[in-house]
């Protein structure tokens, strides 16, 4: 798999899923910047993974002008659960390196799955995405346009309601078309 293609598929998910079904609506503003880091590893088993998160602090730490990072995983982790470990795995990496507090790590997976919902639910779509992935994210960034934004409390639930109004079909169209 070509790295290339991989990331012009998030790139496409990111633009037509994240930003126009407003999912995060931030992220519109970071594509226009192109402050956005895609990494792909292809084949790499946790150790790998575990020593790039490491690697995506300091880019993060000495580049400023990368407001957030998308480490994309090809051809391993399409377990959902087996991904979940490794996103624990990650958060206890990020406090035992003291980042807690200075980077966030948010998780997308293709097979994503709320807690409570079946793999039906259109709801799951909003973290859906067409590789499993990493995504490291500033907490100073994020807490500044928490701020700014007027009714951050309710898009969740906006989320929630457009994908159940858009329903299972279309969502899925959606991500196969990334």
């Amino acid at each position: 798999m070509y790295p290339e293609k991989v990331i012009t598929a998030t790139k496409n998910w990111i633009i037509n899923v994240v930003v126009a079904c407003n999912f995060c609506p931030f992220a519109a503003r970071e594509i226009q910047r192109g402050s956005i880091l895609y990494d792909v590893l292809e084949n790499a088993d946790e150790k790998e993974v575990l020593e790039f998160v490491e690697k995506t602090f300091q880019k993060l730490d000495t580049n400023l002008e990368i407001e957030t990072s998308l480490l994309i995983l090809t051809t391993t982790y399409n377990d959902f659960n087996i991904y979940l470990d490794l996103i624990e795995k990650a958060q206890l990496l990020l406090e035992k390196n003291k980042y807690e507090g200075i980077y966030q790590i948010a998780s997308f997976h293709p097979q994503y799955l709320f807690a409570g919902t079946n793999n039906e639910d259109p709801s799951n779509y909003t973290n859906r995405s067409p590789y499993p992935m990493l995504h490291f994210l500033r907490e100073e960034s994020v807490s500044k346009a928490i701020a700014s934004h007027t009714d951050i409390r309710n898009v969740p639930s906006k989320n929630i309601a457009f994908t159940k109004e858009k329903g299972l079909a279309y969502m899925q169209q959606l991500l196969k078309n990334c």
